[in-house]
């Protein structure tokens, strides 16, 4: 029989470099269409580490993240960068007592807090701040997500830390002058590399409406992060501390 008349049906966990996979078994909105059209499934990845790279470990992600997080199951924040501020969180749609906040200085009780959240069936969404983790803590982490296979699992690192990593799929997020917007760089996924960064909101829709009902005074351009702004961040007459605010009603 000639070759040419035999026909191939590829396995579905099989991909070309050249073009989009169709995706893991189970994916969730980010909430971002631009996105969601650069994403294998057309989502985040559940049951899989997603890695993200900051310039600071205060950038602010969440509009990225809070659409798919506010799910209605638990959240674990491991390690965040300063004390989460409820009433940000909850006017994003955060199920309210929903939030753990775990915190460990060492990097092994960051990763040990990391998976025991991994392990809670409550748990639906886990953000783990880890600025000296190894590749091989990371894989620990991927595959544990995997086992259970319907958590969503983020990984906030710094950009320094751009070398291999297990991670399936990894970005880059960085704030644009005046954090109006976010870019979005495409590091790694199961597709061709995406040369050009997408640009996305810096505020969530919620709470964006949140200020306009209930602080008309805030600047234009400010942005509402589910994060208390330690005192030492606001300095005398400081514009741009605004922009580190958590703001709520």
């Amino acid at each position: 029989m000639p070759v040419s008349s035999l026909s191939f049906q590829r396995p579905p966990d099989l991909w070309r470099a050249d073009e989009l996979a169709a995706g893991p078994p189970r994916t969730v909105p980010t909430g971002h269409a631009a996105l969601d059209a650069e994403l294998p499934g057309g989502g985040w990845p559940l049951g899989g580490l997603i890695e993200l790279l900051q310039p600071a470990p205060d950038t602010p992600t969440w509009p990225l993240l809070l659409p798919a997080v506010a799910c209605g199951g638990a959240v674990a924040l491991v390690n965040p960068p300063h004390e989460p501020f409820l009433p940000a969180l909850a006017a994003a749609g955060v199920r309210a007592g929903g939030v753990l906040w775990l915190a460990a200085d060492a990097p092994a009780a960051q990763l040990w807090l990391a998976e025991q959240a991994l392990r809670c069936a409550d748990v639906a969404a886990v953000l783990a701040w880890l600025p000296r983790v190894r590749a091989a803590d990371l894989r620990r982490l991927h595959l544990a997500a995997a086992q259970r296979g319907d958590p969503l699992l983020f990984a906030l690192r710094p950009a320094s830390a751009a070398a291999a990593s297990p991670a399936p799929l990894r970005l880059q997020v960085d704030a644009e002058a005046g954090a109006l917007a976010l870019r979005v760089r495409l590091l790694k996924r199961r597709g061709p590399p995406l040369d050009a960064p997408l640009r996305l909101p810096a505020q969530h829709g919620r709470l964006r409406a949140l200020l306009a009902a209930s602080a008309p005074a805030l600047r234009p351009g400010a942005v509402v992060l589910p994060f208390a702004a330690r005192a030492d961040s606001v300095s005398a007459g400081g514009d741009d501390a605004l922009d580190r605010l958590a703001v709520a009603a």
